[in-house]
């Protein structure tokens, strides 16, 4: 009996690891409830999710995992699915020598993060898609981002025999990159140098405009991003110094995102960025976040600077929010794809010469073609790109017609282009992200004390993130076709934090300061200890290192944001000991301030506030 009982459990072993194969060797991504994931879950890619029980099966079968990182409304990420990941061939020799996981940035911003930094740090550059080749220990060996099929077939073939050439050499490698890659600073105490971060402030203001373009705005000479968390700190800084290169700098800044390609005309709301110096072309996707706090950054530049103009594009940026993001659960989805229905880039918003002439009356177009730039050639293969090439009484004096009769003409030419654009279909990714709604909400809760209408939004997007990504005891990162998607990360709580605190300076209510410490009492005993923050929990080992400081990206630093929500609540409730702890947490990184502080914009914020909060 005993001879035929291991004859029957080393069966059912056998057969439990085939169906493990078998499950491994195909695509696990169909159906997916992110619609990233899913719209690769027809590739002949044997796709897996991230899980650590990919590591394990790494090990079994000595093999390298390829990590490809994207999102929904990436345009690279789409030419490189078609072009790569729907290649036969090169679909044939990734399964056949790594195991291969997709990995949607949204889900995982923890692991992109820490991936992108790698990427950066040994390249140069990094960007989407990301793709990174990870040792079976969990430690990144080597990272690229878009290349044409062949260079990545190349780049496969030779990853793969370097591997099996010399796996321990390669292993040894990576856990050096890894180990380089540790930034360890502990606390200074709760007393802060006041000196040291005025040296700090100086220092971050003489960089910000030695990196300025002080010709077209932003930030460098070729791809331009709208960093908020460094214009945010400007413009703080401005309203104290009243500094006039500065003022003169963000003036100019605002005016060309606004006023360009960076800045939908006909519907509102900004792309996430523009691939040329001059702020014409833009990668054509639509994300919550940015949105979310550039509405901030002019609401605050309309005040700072009275200047009507910037008010109303922070609420046209709102009301597009409101129209094309807002969920009908009172949360909103996370993008517009860059990639319309017909497989285009910006084919959504571009506008062919005859398509304007077939649309438009005489005079219609006559003033549009002024107003819009759009008098020769388009500078895109689809059509026009609307910016303000002219301004109404500029184009008043052109055709000599009254100012109120162009205003006039318009209004109903973008009547007509709106009714028409309508019509296309711009595919949409529908997550419901803790950290993005947590922007929006303070996003909507900040305009509404100016402009009433906001506040019912806010009313209902609050309850959202409450009732819906809230348990009482922990965060959920995302919400997807009624499936919770992803463990939330610190920059979950940070966001959600500043949004629920912006909804309490506006009621006034203790009972909104309650549920704000409820969540911030978490965020706290599980990002941060005595050696720094972490990202996210349950981390691989080669990823999971703890920072001293997190630095900006194109959202604030999730520690610094955690912060200086932390020292205004501890402020307005009394609360000694979580006043310490932020204290203690803002009073380190200085090997990094004192080199290089231009991405920690908002960590310098939060330093000068702990100076004054008591």
């Amino acid at each position: 009996m005993k001879s035929i009982a291991i004859v029957y459990i080393t069966l059912c072993c056998s057969l439990l690891s085939i169906n493990n194969v078998m499950a491994a060797d195909i695509n696990r991504l169909k159906d997916h409830p992110s619609p990233y994931l899913a719209m690769h879950g027809q590739d002949p890619v044997h796709w897996q999710s991230w899980g650590k029980d990919i590591f394990e099966r790494a090990r079994k079968e000595n093999k390298l995992v390829f990590v490809s990182i994207g999102y929904f409304a990436c345009h690279w990420c789409h030419v490189m699915q078609r072009e790569s990941y729907q290649n036969t061939d090169i679909a044939s020799f990734i399964n056949k020598n790594f195991i291969a996981v997709k990995v949607d940035r949204e889900l995982q911003p923890a692991l992109d993060a820490r991936l992108i930094e790698f990427v950066e740090r040994t390249r140069g550059y990094a960007g989407w898609p990301l793709n990174v080749f990870i040792t079976p220990a969990g430690y990144p060996l080597l990272g690229i981002v878009y290349l044409p099929p062949k260079d990545f077939k190349d780049l496969l073939v030779n990853m793969h025999q370097a591997w099996a050439e010399d796996a321990a050499g390669m292993n040894v490698m990576a856990e050096a990159a890894a180990e380089s890659m540790q930034r360890s600073d502990r606390s200074e105490g709760v007393k802060l140098n006041k000196q040291q971060i005025k040296n700090y402030q100086a220092s971050y203001v003489s960089d910000a405009l030695k990196n300025a373009d002080h010709f077209q705005g932003g930030f460098g000479e070729q791809s331009k991003f709208p960093l908020f968390p460094q214009l945010a700190f400007l413009l703080e800084l401005y309203k104290k110094d009243k500094d006039k290169s500065l003022g003169e700098f963000l003036h100019l800044t605002l005016d060309k995102m606004a006023r360009t390609g960076m800045y939908d005309q006909l519907r509102g709301g900004f792309y996430r960025y523009v691939v040329d110096p001059d702020w014409l072309i833009p990668h054509f996707e639509k994300m919550l976040y940015d949105n979310a706090l550039l509405a901030v950054l002019y609401q605050e530049a309309a005040r700072i600077f009275d200047e009507p103009q910037y008010q109303v594009i922070a609420e046209q940026t709102l009301d597009f929010m409101l129209s094309e993001l807002l969920d009908g659960s009172g949360g909103m989805i996370s993008s517009l794809s860059a990639i319309d229905s017909n497989n285009v880039e910006g084919g959504y918003y571009l506008w062919p010469t005859e398509e304007l002439q077939k649309n438009l009356s005489a005079d219609e177009y006559t003033i549009m073609t002024l107003h819009w730039g759009m008098q020769h050639s388009p500078a895109l293969e689809g059509g026009h790109h609307p910016r303000v090439a002219m301004d109404v009484e500029a184009v008043s004096r052109e055709v000599k017609k009254t100012s109120k009769k162009v205003e006039a003409l318009i209004a109903s030419a973008k009547k007509k282009l709106l009714k028409r654009q309508l019509q296309r279909q711009l595919p949409r990714d529908g997550k419901l992200l803790a950290s993005w709604n947590g922007l929006a909400l303070y996003a909507l809760t900040r305009a509404a004390s100016v402009n009433k209408k906001y506040i019912q939004h806010a009313r209902r997007l609050q309850q959202f993130l409450l009732s819906r990504l809230w348990d009482g005891k922990q965060l959920k990162r995302a919400l997807a076709d009624g499936h919770y998607l992803g463990d939330a990360t610190l920059e979950d709580y940070a966001y959600v934090a500043m949004g629920l605190l912006e909804w309490a300076r506006y009621t006034g209510q203790a009972s909104d300061l309650d549920q704000l410490e409820a969540i911030l009492m978490q965020a706290w005993q599980r990002f941060y200890n005595e050696q720094g923050w972490l990202l996210a929990e349950n981390m691989i080992a080669g990823i999971n290192s703890r920072e001293a400081v997190v630095s900006d990206g194109p959202m604030p630093s999730a520690s610094a944001s955690l912060i200086r929500v932390t020292l205004e609540f501890a402020t307005k409730t009394d609360n000694k000991a979580m006043l310490k702890l932020a204290k203690m947490a803002v009073n380190r990184g200085h090997a990094v301030l004192k080199t290089d502080n231009f991405w920690y914009a908002t960590h310098i914020r939060a330093m000068l506030e702990s100076v004054s909060a008591k």
